[in-house]
């Protein structure tokens, strides 16, 4: 595990942010905060506090361990997790195309 003055999460918010189909506006827009918040929390010059951190969560329906999970003793791996974070919000055609790649790669 890193020590804490090193953590940066900027490019797993941006990851998560993406995944769900957000632009920085869009979340600034959501969490009341300035874009160029957002930006400086995704390159890691601005350090949210924790109501930043549970705005963010609520606006994503995620946890904060899916934030810190790169600094977290967690075995499994969450980025699957951030990749299918915008699945539900896709109609049904994309999801069905998705299902048969699923289908098509694990018979391989």
């Amino acid at each position: 595990m890193r020590k804490a003055s090193t953590i940066k999460i900027g490019k797993n918010l941006q990851k998560i942010r993406k995944s769900n189909g957000y632009t920085q506006e869009k979340l600034a827009e959501n969490i009341e905060l300035s874009v160029r918040y957002i930006s400086d929390m995704e390159q890691d010059r601005a350090k949210p506090s924790y109501e930043v951190f549970i705005r963010i969560c609520n606006v994503f329906q995620i946890t904060l361990d899916q934030i810190f999970s790169e600094y977290l003793k967690v075995k499994e791996n969450r980025s699957l997790e951030y990749s299918l974070a915008g699945y539900d919000k896709l109609n049904s055609e994309d999801k069905e195309t998705i299902e048969h790649l699923i289908m098509y790669f694990n018979k391989k």
